[in-house]
């Protein structure tokens, strides 16, 4: 964002939507469980028709010059699913009894919530957050990324218009026009919540605001290929999920799969596989052309291949492929000798800042690292990725009919979200197929330097009141209490 010094009149206007906020947020506060769901299900309604979204996603793309116009459409399908999920929770009054506990749960409003729309997804994320803001009776004000502030402004006003049709308040949403650093550091001071989708400068800035804020962490997916994926079919599933995750929006999302961990077993028929999805495998003097419009000298990403298509990729790194080809495979851990992985060695020599095709790639490229021997040798490569490259906290995934290899994965995995035998990108944030919970915004835990370890949906946006009756006793002895530790005598002096 452009960053000036904030002036009187800015302040003001800052100040003048606050206040509105807050005085729609007294009203929404008076609505019943049927007036929000109602209001949830006609915002989603009026957002959802391809009508409305394709022209959006596709102003959304010309506008920042990223991601991919046809899988862009596919977002709206977590709509559906956030709406989904709401519809099938309680927000207003009592929302949970736990009778043995003597508990009792009532849900109330944050209030007012600063949102931080990411320049990669500046619709899908203030329409799924406006739905889960009316379900808790939240107030939200957007703040776009510059680079997206037109397609975020119109599908604000899409909800807006919603609101009024239905008999609300528009402002139970609103928008800053002209966004800019300075303006969303005077937003963030004054609200009660604020939720960071973007960027760790973005996530930092809201966590230094002094209010209650949730963020998300930096993305490196990297997925693990076993060798249970022993025939054809299996490998060839295997490649599948990795192009509907790497190319979903030209890679653009923190969970497209960036890094795939392959048994020397299977590697055959799963890069076999990847060509048959439309992956292209570069010559070694090819991925060294990549590397040097991908990231400077020092291994910091260049913007002007973030989120574009594998022929770009190539054009801009002075050769061609192609038109069939959907994503570029960079084979042999990114080196010119290439080796299978067996030894802690063996992964120092292709892991790390330093060898930049193990970092987070925020396009339609991935890398492939082979390894032999016992499953430990993979989870070792996967844990040096996260530790030297970059990712911790966000995701990995496994293809793996071993339930032992899962079980070791889930153990040990430094991350939030691990996905089984399904596309990262599309099961992460929620899936119709799977149980997480659907959202645009995934907590990374302590790892990736957020306060939660999951995926920000409906209950962050509600304070909840506990009730305590009074129960039965529930203490047990000190010999049950301590075990081999108890001491007679413990309770005197």
């Amino acid at each position: 964002m452009p960053h000036h010094e904030v002036t009187p009149e800015e302040i003001a206007m800052i100040e003048e939507m606050v206040a509105k906020a807050r005085v729609a947020a007294e009203v929404i506060a008076t609505y019943d469980q049927e007036r929000v769901d109602r209001l949830a299900r006609a915002i989603c309604a009026a957002i959802y028709p391809l009508k409305v979204w394709g022209p959006i996603c596709d102003e959304a793309v010309d506008e920042t010059r990223l991601g991919d116009k046809v899988t862009k459409r596919n977002k709206r399908n977590k709509l559906k699913l956030i709406l989904r999920d709401c519809l099938r929770q309680k927000s207003v009054g009592i929302i949970e009894e736990i009778p043995e506990k003597g508990l009792v749960k009532y849900a109330k409003p944050v209030g007012v919530i600063a949102t931080l729309v990411p320049t990669t997804n500046p619709c899908v994320t203030p329409a799924g957050q406006a739905i889960y803001a009316v379900k808790a009776r939240d107030v939200l004000i957007c703040s776009p990324h510059p680079r997206a502030k037109k397609t975020t402004c119109k599908t604000v006003n899409i909800i807006r218009d919603v609101l009024v049709r239905e008999g609300a308040p528009a402002d139970i949403i609103q928008v800053i026009e002209e966004p800019s650093i300075t303006l969303t550091q005077e937003l963030m001071k004054r609200v009660d919540l604020i939720i960071a989708t973007g960027g760790r400068p973005m996530v930092k800035a809201a966590y230094s605001a002094g209010v209650p804020a949730y963020g998300s962490g930096a993305g490196n997916s990297t997925v693990i290929v076993d060798n249970t994926a022993n025939t054809k079919e299996r490998a060839y599933e295997a490649a599948t999920n990795t192009r509907i995750s790497k190319c979903a929006d030209f890679g653009s999302g923190c969970s497209c799969d960036g890094n795939l961990i392959v048994h020397e077993d299977v590697y055959d028929n799963f890069v076999e596989g990847l060509v048959k999805e439309g992956a292209y495998i570069p010559t070694w003097e090819e991925a060294e052309k990549i590397k040097k419009v991908m990231w400077d000298e020092t291994g910091h990403r260049l913007p002007d291949t973030v989120a574009i298509s594998a022929q770009a990729i190539a054009k801009a790194a002075g050769f061609e492929i192609p038109a069939d080809r959907k994503f570029i495979a960079v084979p042999n851990n990114g080196q010119k000798e290439g080796f299978t992985i067996r030894t802690a060695e063996d992964i120092k020599k292709c892991i790390g800042k330093q060898h930049f095709f193990s970092t987070e790639k925020l396009t339609t490229l991935l890398t492939l690292f082979k390894y032999g021997g016992e499953f430990q040798t993979a989870l070792d490569i996967m844990l040096e990725i996260f530790d030297k490259s970059g990712g911790k906290g966000h995701s990995c995934g496994l293809y793996s009919f071993d339930d032992d290899h899962i079980h070791r994965l889930g153990m040990c995995a430094p991350v939030s979200r691990c996905m089984i035998r399904q596309p990262n990108n599309r099961g992460n944030a929620g899936s119709a197929t799977n149980g997480m919970p659907p959202t645009n915004s995934m907590g990374c835990g302590t790892w990736g330097g957020n306060i939660v370890s999951e995926n920000i949906t409906l209950k962050h946006y509600m304070n909840t009141t506990w009730v305590a009756r009074p129960i039965p006793e529930d203490m047990p002895s000190l010999k049950e209490l301590f075990g081999e530790f108890y001491q007679d005598g413990m309770d005197e002096e």
